[in-house]
């Protein structure tokens, strides 16, 4: 008999890991081997347990999904990894793929689905949310400098002009221009609403 599918889930919301952990291990060729709940435990506990494929959130404190991914990829190459999480944003896909993630899809996929695309992942395929991938194409990459992006990131919480040239250690001037210009690029009518123009296409994914 062929041996079983060997898991690791990463998930910063237990209920979510267990139910994952409980639904994938009722399909006879696959086996959850380990869970974490921070991605900055993903690889540790991957190097413990060699899974063959990895389970993970995007969005995971210590650590991002992307960034654990990327990490994982580095140190254990034959270990293949499945993005599954809750914000199917393009941003997202397109920085997962780029990390080396094999398979992209999101939560509310039918456990069945899940199962085949753990399945396909670890044969060597490519799976990827058909919904996401084509608004991806639709919406291109970032186009956001690092700069921009870092002044967005910063305003999420509010606060004052000055307040973000505090934080970020630039001139107001300086914040203020990058406000603009991410403004413009967004096509939103302020920095609210560029926020969230950008939250939501995945493109302020970071630190």
């Amino acid at each position: 008999m062929t041996e079983p599918i060997k898991l690791l889930l990463a998930d910063d919301q237990a209920l979510v890991r267990g139910a994952l952990a409980a639904l994938l291990s009722l399909e006879p060729d696959l086996t959850v081997v380990a869970e974490v709940g921070r991605g900055d435990e993903v690889v540790a506990e991957a190097r413990r347990t060699d899974p063959d494929v990895a389970l993970l959130d995007v969005e995971m404190p210590g650590l991002d999904g992307i960034a654990a991914a990327a990490a994982l990829r580095a140190a254990l190459p034959a270990c293949r990894v499945l993005m599954v999480t809750t914000f199917g944003r393009p941003g997202y896909l397109r920085r997962a793929m780029e990390a080396g993630a094999n398979g992209f899809v999101v939560k509310d996929t039918p456990a069945r689905q899940l199962a085949e695309a753990v399945r396909r992942v670890h044969a060597g395929l490519r799976v990827v949310d058909p919904t996401l991938a084509a608004e991806t194409l639709a919406t291109g990459a970032s186009p956001l400098t690092e700069r921009e992006t870092g002044v967005l990131r910063a305003a999420r919480d509010g606060g004052t002009v000055a307040d973000l040239a505090g934080a970020l250690h630039l001139s107001e001037g300086t914040v203020r221009n990058h406000l603009s210009a991410a403004i413009g690029k967004t096509g939103a009518r302020n920095r609210a609403e560029a926020v969230r123009i950008a939250e939501q296409n995945g493109w302020l994914l970071g630190d």
